[in-house]
């Protein structure tokens, strides 16, 4: 059997043999569900100390503290989640590992805080550490469960078993060196797929189950971003900063929102993904699909920060506090939405050639940027809601086009 789910192997163990790419009805299983949850504590946490930088004016050192921690978090789900399309058993070893993995994002998320604040990245590696060393055991079970392609496998666990060496040796470096050798790291990392696919048949991941766990990813972050959200309207709204202006922050976040999902889910990946696995010229379509998402989930949960810092700023409006005036404020809101607007218009477009959204989504992000600027003459709160009416205006215009043209949302 080439399913991983070979008749009369005990629960307790089955080889971690490939499954089939193109097995019917593949769904995210119990566990993914679980897996995806817990790593979202991971980004609320980054999510949560981007947004005190932000507030505190500290820009820089939120957005660069913000892009390591996140690297970390989305660089684990990525692997282990195409590595589970590709081989996810269900035995007992199998979720005993990724329940490894979970420990290992909450110990990451605990160490966020210092990581952020003091650029202390020991908790966070060891976090990091955990997961990967997990991802290198389950390569080893692939390795030992998929004969016809062991050189892949073996070059997985190499590759990644090295890079975390390169994780742990970095923490004894002198400050000056930590940030070069964190690109040079990450790039060692996301070569480590790359590489590793090269030497042999290609994992058999399902375009399908792919598309739906990224698509659920992105469900549970906006989920996230709406949390943070309200949570810091509601502490807006018993403050002085009147009701009119809670209604407009809280309409307006609700608007990008609600566009963001449509612009993500109103063109189904799969279709685009398989088509991938069957064309040799599009074989790094998969790679820049699956990278590409890491400005998306950032984007996304970014957008969660910049909503809680206008909220907080509408609040104390008049108060005098002023750290950060309005028009660089609602770029905290305007900067994630145009990023994600971006890079799903050059995936989408990467995925059909014959769909232009990179035109139409590339022109919503600087609508969005240009509105961010009205700020300077409207009140913040009323800021926030021209943008949301911006967003929907882009996916307005973007479905009429699609409609125009035949497309059907639902295919």
């Amino acid at each position: 059997m080439t399913n991983g789910r070979a008749i009369g192997v005990s629960a307790w163990w089955r080889p971690g043999g490939a499954r089939d790419p193109d097995e019917v009805h593949r769904a995210s299983t119990p566990l993914e569900l679980l897996f995806d949850l817990c790593f979202v504590v991971a980004v609320s946490q980054a999510a949560g100390r981007l947004h005190v930088h932000l507030a505190d004016g500290e820009v820089g050192q939120g957005l660069l503290g913000y892009a390591m921690v996140f690297f970390a978090i989305w660089w684990c789900w990525v692997n282990t989640t195409w590595y589970a399309s590709a081989y996810g058993a269900e035995d007992i070893p199998y979720r005993l590992l990724i329940m490894l993995q979970i420990c290992g994002a909450l110990v990451l998320a605990a160490g966020v805080p210092v990581a952020f604040d003091e650029h202390d990245f020991s908790v966070v590696t060891a976090g990091y550490v955990i997961m990967r060393l997990a991802l290198v055991a389950l390569w080893l079970r692939a390795w030992q469960g998929d004969p016809d392609r062991r050189a892949v496998t073996i070059r997985f666990a190499v590759g990644v078993t090295l890079c975390e060496v390169g994780w742990v040796t970095r923490l004894a470096l002198p400050a000056p060196l930590l940030g070069a050798s964190f690109v040079v790291l990450g790039l060692a990392e996301v070569a480590v797929p790359v590489w590793a696919e090269r030497a042999g048949p290609p994992t058999p991941w399902h375009a399908e189950h792919i598309a739906e766990r990224y698509g659920l990813f992105t469900l549970i972050v906006l989920g996230e971003s709406i949390l943070a959200a309200t949570t810091a309207i509601q502490e807006a709204s018993s403050t002085s900063g009147g009701l009119g202006s809670v209604v407009m922050v809280a309409g307006g976040g609700l608007l990008i929102v609600f566009s963001l999902w449509w612009s993500y889910f109103d063109r189904p990946a799969h279709s685009g993904l398989r088509a991938s696995r069957r064309s040799t010229r599009a074989s790094l379509l998969p790679f820049a699909w699956g990278y590409g998402h890491y400005v998306v989930f950032a984007c996304v949960a970014a957008l969660g920060a910049g909503l809680q810092v206008v909220a907080e700023r509408a609040a104390h409006a008049g108060e005098g506090v002023e750290r950060l005036h309005d028009v660089p404020t609602a770029l905290t809101v305007a900067v994630p939405v145009a990023g994600y607007l971006v890079v799903m218009g050059l995936l989408h477009t990467a995925l059909d050639a014959a769909d232009p959204a990179l035109v139409v989504f590339g022109g919503g992000a600087v609508l969005m940027l240009a509105a961010a600027t009205i700020a300077a003459v409207l009140p913040l709160p009323a800021t926030v809601l021209v943008l949301g009416l911006a967003a929907a205006v882009v996916v307005a215009v973007d479905a009429y086009r699609r409609a125009g043209r035949g497309y059907d949302p639902a295919s």
